[in-house]
């Protein structure tokens, strides 16, 4: 087993399509999905110094796994109680939980993990229905809806076999460009290269502006799921010549409910060339959106997608030595507001609550929010700060 794996920021990267599938075949295979009552789950809290958590410190040493229970105690400071043992609970697991127990708030961050776990178990005992309990690598990854209307399991090692299988199929030179795996989210991208008819449009459209066209191919990335954080979500992108990452929006997004299967995944990879086609006529149009205060729009428009102020202001920065401060299209805008992407991805930073992997997926997100804006809302002379 990978080292530390059972870690809850555990994240690894993959450079070649075969080591990512048979990673992702090899977690599968570890996974148990258990169907339970809800009201028949308990939680317990990890206070230091009580008799529970010595006793379960002492059974992980005994079973040479010391490190699973302190990282849960560094972490969510919980245990699952069900069909009589202890089960760590991984952070990924929070989300699911506090919606089977119908509970929210930012307050419940902040509670004692003892005042958490009564009020878990107090809603829990008053559950009704069953509850879908993901078990992989020594601790609790998730705790959906267990219903025939709830969850529904599609294995990550397929849906990703499947989508490379299909881009071979179609796009004879379809190429994989890396993969991430983390406990909240897994990703990969395929760049499609020499593949002319996907992009041939909007090449005639930069050439009709007197834009020379850069080193552009199509992309597409797959983002999923099995703690409740992402469907099965096929997102088409472009590729700059640099690597960077220039969203469509519009991303094919299956849910990981209603009884759906793999069926219906595949039917989603068949429109992936007619959704590429729609995504690009967005970027396309925002060529003919002339902009007169493009650093005042720029602001506008980040503030308004929820760009944080020091990437925007780090993006704004670089976009007046790339396009300068005079008038430009609202596309040239577009490009400069997708460097936040990359500077995400350039940090190499996660923190307790949010994973790299679930950081640039957001963040993407938030970018894609920009081809829907009215523009011109935003652009307007004088002096415009954050």
């Amino acid at each position: 087993m990978e080292a530390r794996i059972y870690a809850d920021n555990f994240s690894q990267q993959f450079k070649t399509e075969g080591s990512f599938l048979e990673f992702l075949k090899n977690s599968d295979s570890r996974a148990e999905w258990k169907t339970q009552q809800t009201k028949s789950l308990r939680f317990v809290a990890l206070d230091e110094g009580t008799e529970t958590t010595e006793r379960l410190i002492e059974h992980y040493r005994e079973l040479g796994k010391e490190g699973v229970i302190s990282d849960t105690i560094a972490n969510t400071s919980l245990v699952l109680k069900a069909e009589g043992n202890y089960y760590p609970v991984r952070s990924c697991a929070i989300k699911t939980i506090l919606d089977r127990a119908q509970i929210s708030g930012k307050a419940l961050q902040k509670v004692p993990k003892k005042v958490l776990a009564r009020m878990l178990n107090d809603c829990m005992n008053v559950g009704k229905g069953n509850a879908l309990v993901k078990y992989l690598n020594d601790k609790i990854s998730a705790v959906h809806g267990g219903d025939a209307a709830d969850y529904a399991v599609l294995e990550l090692a397929e849906l990703f076999r499947m989508t490379a299988e299909f881009l071979r199929d179609n796009y004879p030179d379809a190429e994989y460009k890396g993969g991430t795996f983390d406990h909240s989210l897994v990703s990969a991208i395929w760049e499609l290269k020499n593949d002319d008819d996907l992009v041939e449009a909007y090449h005639e459209s930069l050439k009709r502006h007197g834009i020379e066209a850069a080193v552009i191919t199509p992309s597409v990335r797959l983002a999923s799921s099995d703690v409740g954080i992402s469907g099965a979500n096929l997102y088409p992108q472009l590729l700059t010549g640099s690597g960077k990452i220039i969203p469509l929006g519009s991303p094919l997004k299956l849910e990981h409910k209603h009884g759906v299967t793999l069926k219906d995944f595949e039917k989603k990879l068949d429109m992936l060339y007619s959704q590429y086609q729609n995504s690009l006529k967005k970027l396309t149009g925002l060529l003919e959106i002339y902009i007169h205060n493009p650093v005042n729009t720029m602001i506008g428009v980040m503030k308004k997608i929820g760009i944080p102020k020091g990437l925007g202001m780090e993006a704004v920065e670089l976009f007046k030595v790339q396009y300068g401060t005079g008038a430009c299209s609202a596309h040239d805008i577009y490009y400069g507001i997708s460097e936040v992407i990359y500077m995400v991805q350039a940090s190499g930073k996660a923190d307790k609550k949010t994973t790299l992997g679930m950081k640039v997926m957001q963040m993407e997100e938030n970018v894609m929010r920009a081809l829907n804006v009215h523009w011109k809302d935003y652009d307007i002379p004088g002096d415009i700060r954050w």
